[in-house]
């Protein structure tokens, strides 16, 4: 695909405007390790805000929601959507004990709240852990859409794309540090928003695509049955399904699985900006705003394009793909020998017909040969439902072209800036000031801080070509931070939690999510457990979910009792200066009064009041979700009633939440 110079001219001046206002803070972010990482703790809310929803919408956000809609319809979208209820418990109540909590990482924590060895080996592990390894494996899938995207779009290598892409966002984002990014992030989502809300309007009004109208999208048959917002209940559907997309992440695996961006209890780089804001009400106030801009707002022109996509490049249906299978596992001794040189690399020895027919029929298998057909030039790793959103972006007229390329490529540079930036404050602060230079200077701390965050791109670049699938890494994220969820939340309010608690959690979850992964495919677990009729509840992956969940709790509580409780000194510490409240501290406040030590302020315990609000605020946004997407689908009055719905539930929040403590 060729690009206009229009197009071209876009994409340039994108860069160049990004990499400047990124880079205009390097000076201020050399100063000290506060500045590069936290911006001084001076961001308002707003820019908190906007920056929060701007690094979790990356290039491979719509290709995931791609995927699902493409798969499992709009319905399938609770699985992310239940996260709500997380993010809205971050807002009216972890956001304030984040803040009070003063730390320069959310990873500090650790030796805040737990004591002795076990604490600092938990900090030191989480910091990389979480900043090297798991952070690597984020920014990996991130790129691995930026590859499909050059892949399908402009036909680059792996490599050339992320040498283009990654350019950019090495310069301001080691530059300027936390502030740079948190200034880049506000002009990358207006121009990601302005280049999705363009691709979708075009998609279903353009004559390209056959449409001209949302209504005639909506009548297609390929579509509509993938346009409810919910899936069919268990008397009119399949009811592993029911349970799959809304039982289980509204009821179990928002507070229960651990994953970026959505922390129950906060965390990550959404704890880093909570940290960053000027007090505790900047910090609430940037978390609503992130809620209901990432909630309400950013999906719906991914789903639009992602039903069109439907229309355009239709998934083959079951027995297709089941045919593709047999063919490809055919006794035949030509195939055999042609599918055993084609997976070991050799390839290019086999005749081109015999080749492309095996591609297509990999293609065929996973239900995505109409992509293959119209994307020759795409190598079968990555044929899968989720480059069908880039696949539709090719086929924009020149100069909106351009305007979504570099939507696109801010999307990513957005991101991928934010895990920079968070990676490296885990390593510098938490591990290396801690455990190795703990009297290194401001500015060589900075200094290191850089270089790892150049080390950091470099990795997850290496780490992205080994990858195929979006939707697969997102899967395999929740299943290794399924069950260490409750962890997250209990821990600021029941004093026997302890470090053994979160250390146990971690090799459990991890665990277990091993053996579903590997040993549970070679003792045919899934076949028996389809045989034995639990299939009919809930399929296998939401199994694997919940007795994940099952088996890390149950490890966890087992630890927390058979280990020694943090000493009274560092839990009445920490009482004094987050002041958490509630039940759960009773028996620490009560013996603290015993000795004469009065560690209770006049905060008070709002979490009730945190509740209700949470809980409102979640009717409302999620009112707001559909309002839009009523407005989409031509239904009026039903868009009326549930933004009226949506305005009292959010008015009331704000009523109510004034009774809350914060300074």
């Amino acid at each position: 695909m060729n690009l206009s110079l229009w197009d071209i001219a876009i994409v340039v001046a994108f860069l160049i405007s990004v990499v400047v206002v990124g880079s205009l803070a390097a000076r201020r972010a050399g100063r000290s390790t506060t500045d590069f990482f936290l911006s001084g703790r001076s961001m308002p809310w707003w820019l908190l805000g906007v920056s929060m929803v701007a690094c979790t919408f990356s290039c491979d956000t719509p290709n995931l929601v791609t995927d699902i809609v493409r798969t499992g319809g709009v319905a399938g979208n609770w699985a992310w959507w239940a996260f709500l209820l997380t993010g809205m418990l971050t807002v009216f109540v972890y956001a304030k004990l984040w803040r009070r909590s003063a730390l320069d990482t959310d990873l500090g924590f650790y030796e805040l709240r737990y004591s002795g060895r076990p604490a600092a080996l938990l900090r030191g592990f989480r910091a990389l852990y979480l900043g090297v390894l798991f952070n690597v494996l984020v920014m990996a899938t991130v790129s691995l859409a930026a590859i499909k995207i050059g892949q399908v779009m402009f036909g680059l290598s792996p490599t050339a794309t992320l040498a283009w892409a990654s350019a950019g966002v090495a310069i301001y984002a080691i530059l300027g540090g936390l502030t740079g990014s948190i200034w880049a992030d506000f002009y990358q989502y207006s121009v990601a928003m302005a280049g999705a809300i363009a691709a979708a309007v075009y998609a279903v009004k353009s004559p390209q695509f056959g449409l001209g109208s949302m209504a005639a999208l909506l009548r297609h048959p390929e579509v509509a049955g993938k346009t409810s917002f919910f899936p069919a209940g268990p008397h009119h559907g399949d009811v592993s399904l029911w349970m799959g997309l809304l039982v289980l992440p509204v009821a179990i695996q928002w507070w229960n699985v651990w994953y970026p961006g959505a922390e129950p209890g906060g965390g990550g780089y959404i704890a880093q900006r909570m940290l960053s804001a000027r007090n505790e009400r900047h910090a609430i106030g940037a978390t609503l705003l992130f809620n209901f801009l990432h909630y309400a707002v950013r999906p719906w022109p991914w789903i639009v394009v992602a039903l069109v996509s439907l229309v355009t490049f239709p998934p083959d249906d079951p027995s297709a793909q089941a045919a593709a299978h047999a063919a490809l596992n055919s006794p035949d001794p030509q195939m055999v020998a042609a599918m055993e040189a084609y997976e070991s690399g050799r390839a290019h020895e086999l005749p081109p017909e015999l080749r492309d027919r095996i591609r297509l029929l990999k293609a065929q298998a996973a239900g995505v040969r109409r992509l293959a057909e119209a994307f020759p030039a795409v190598h079968d790793q990555f044929l899968r439902h989720d480059i069908a959103y880039p696949a539709m972006i090719s086929r924009l007229p020149r100069g909106l072209l351009g305007l979504v390329v570099a939507s696109l490529i801010a999307a990513y540079m957005s991101t991928i800036a934010t895990h920079l930036n968070w990676g490296a404050s885990y390593v510098v602060q938490d591990f290396y000031r801690r455990f190795v230079r703990p009297s290194a200077s401001e500015r060589k701390l900075v200094a290191m801080g850089r270089w790892i965050m150049l080390a950091l791109l470099v990795l997850s670049a290496w780490v992205a070509v080994q990858m195929t699938n979006a939707k697969a890494s997102f899967d395999l994220l929740l299943a290794v931070g399924a069950g260490t969820g409750l962890i997250y939340i209990l821990r600021w309010f029941w004093w026997r939690v302890n470090a053994w608690s979160e250390i146990s959690a971690m090799v459990i979850s991890f665990v277990i999510a091993c053996f579903f992964a590997w040993g549970a495919p070679r003792l045919g677990l899934e076949e028996a457990m389809h045989n034995a009729g639990c299939f009919r509840i809930m399929r296998y992956g939401d199994w694997k979910l919940v007795l994940g969940i099952l088996g890390t709790t149950i490890g966890w509580l087992a630890v927390t009792y058979l280990t020694p409780p943090v000493d009274s000194h560092t839990l009445r510490n920490f009482y004094r200066k987050v002041q958490p409240g509630g039940p759960g501290w009773r028996k620490v406040v009560r013996e603290a009064r015993a000795e004469g030590d009065e560690i209770v302020s006049d905060q008070g315990w709002d979490v009730p009041i945190g509740i209700l609000c949470m809980m409102l605020g979640c009717l409302g946004i999620w009112s707001a979700l559909f309002a839009f997407g009523n407005v989409l689908y031509g239904r009026p009055a039903a868009a009326l009633s549930l933004a009226l719905l949506s305005a009292a539930s959010l008015g009331m929040v704000l009523k109510v939440s004034q009774r809350l403590h914060v300074r």
